[in-house]
């Protein structure tokens, strides 16, 4: 094992400074690598946090929309070892949330190194450890919820290098944009639902939202209430489910439901509450996949759709529901199916992608070129190098990211700790030969 030092090339001002972390580096400062960290940290498992943002969770501070709540009821969200205050209301909001992530890096003394953008990853096998390069801006080490250990500066880029190295940079590490014939010729504005920020921005527009999962429909729901006129493309099949059934949590209800029964079971339940309480989706536009909403979300990730209002607009055609787009014109675009329609501006609500395959050397082929574990099983948190683990790429929410942060922490802390006897053996007869010499 080594220890925790920093080394500069004299050689030449922009060589990249190494820093040798006796312990695991965690690259991700959201959810899923806050979790990771705390509960190495637990083992007694020294653990630095890798971050390309000025912060801990970005994505929820800088990229989401002003009304945004979490989805699923608080208990499911909370990460290990603090739940969250009693006082929080079931779905918190925004920045209820990210206090709650602030609290969380500060409780457990977390160790970060900011505005550090990993731009390679690699397992050095002679030196059994990896080797981790990033590009720096504004370089500095923090700890302990936010104090200053350490500033550098003058270099372009640094080095790390550790035994175990934690892939949690999440599922939605970029914006996901797709090229539209025609976007160029039109002359409004076109921004991802990462920059979108209040409906109040755009009272009295024409506003068209791409995209039918939970950000464009709460997006749309959005605009309308802030006298928009929003139109929604939906492109392809979505399972539509009411936030709550019955007063209760349908996530909540569906957990409940899958301890007992089996998850086509399940699924029938959902889709015949849904029709029951919404009527047929299909009529507005809306067609179900041929998998069920929980069988769907655990073959390919995709989450359905939980309803907080959306619907009943788009039933009193308040929000339009539109086809694919064809192709964009200098004033509003035209459809698959041929209408013609104005627009002031255009929301892509496209989602987001793993951003792994462009930094990691992954040498044993454990990532598909989408950036998630090629085979996910119960297991995907641990990849096939040498060393390396991932925390919240397993498409099970933060509910998954919990279950991989401990899981990780167990066994990484078993590896640190043998190596720490192992190390122990090996010095303790040189220093018995040591003594007998004086």
């Amino acid at each position: 094992m080594f220890k925790m030092t920093t080394q500069k090339n004299t050689a030449a001002a922009l060589a990249p400074a190494t820093t040798f972390w006796n312990g695991a580096i965690v690259v991700g400062a959201g959810p899923s690598g806050l979790a990771t960290a705390a509960c190495l940290e637990l083992k007694g498992v020294p653990c630095l946090i890798l971050e390309k943002s000025d912060g801990i969770a970005s994505l929820w501070k800088h990229k989401t929309y002003d009304r945004l709540h979490l989805h699923i009821p608080k208990q499911f969200c909370e990460l290990p070892h603090l739940p969250f205050p009693e006082d929080y209301p079931t779905y918190p909001d925004r920045q209820q949330f990210v206090d709650y992530l602030e609290n969380y890096a500060t409780r457990f003394k977390l160790d970060f190194r900011f505005n550090e953008q990993v731009t390679a990853a690699a397992f050095d096998s002679a030196a059994g450890h990896w080797k981790i390069t990033t590009r720096n801006t504004n370089n500095m080490l923090l700890g302990g919820g936010g104090l200053m250990l350490q500033q550098q500066g003058g270099t372009a880029s640094s080095e790390f290098r550790a035994r175990w190295l934690v892939v949690a940079s999440g599922e939605n590490a970029e914006a996901v944009c797709p090229v539209i014939p025609g976007a160029a010729d039109f002359k409004g504005p076109v921004l991802h639902s990462s920059q979108y920020k209040s409906g109040a921005d755009y009272k009295g527009r024409n506003v068209l939202v791409v995209g039918a999962g939970n950000s464009g429909m709460e997006i749309a729901l959005d605009l309308f209430n802030f006298n928009a006129r929003p139109s929604l493309v939906v492109r392809s099949p979505v399972h539509i489910l009411p936030r709550e059934v019955f007063g209760k949590s349908t996530f909540a209800v569906a957990m409940r439901l899958l301890k007992t029964f089996p998850i086509w079971f399940t699924d029938s339940l959902l889709v015949w509450y849904t029709w029951a309480l919404m009527g047929d989706t299909s009529s507005y536009g809306f067609h179900r996949p041929a998998v069920g909403p929980m069988a769907l979300k655990s073959k390919s990730g995709k989450t359905p759709v939980l309803d907080v209002g959306t619907f009943a607009r788009i039933k009193n055609r308040d929000i339009k529901v539109v086809p694919a787009i064809d192709h964009l014109t200098s004033n509003g675009a035209q459809f698959v199916d041929g209408q013609v329609q104005q627009f002031d501006a255009i929301i892509l609500a496209t989602g987001y992608r793993s951003n792994v395959p462009q930094w990691l050397n992954d040498k044993g082929n454990f990532f598909s070129e989408d950036g998630f574990p090629r085979n996910p099983s119960p297991r995907s948190w641990k990849g096939a190098e040498t060393g390396l683990y991932v925390a919240g790429l397993g498409r099970k929410g933060i509910l998954g990211a919990v279950f991989d942060a401990k899981n990780i922490a167990d066994d990484i802390s078993q590896l640190f700790f043998a190596d720490e006897l192992e190390s122990h053996i090996r010095v303790q007869p040189v220093l018995q030969q040591q003594q007998q010499l004086r």
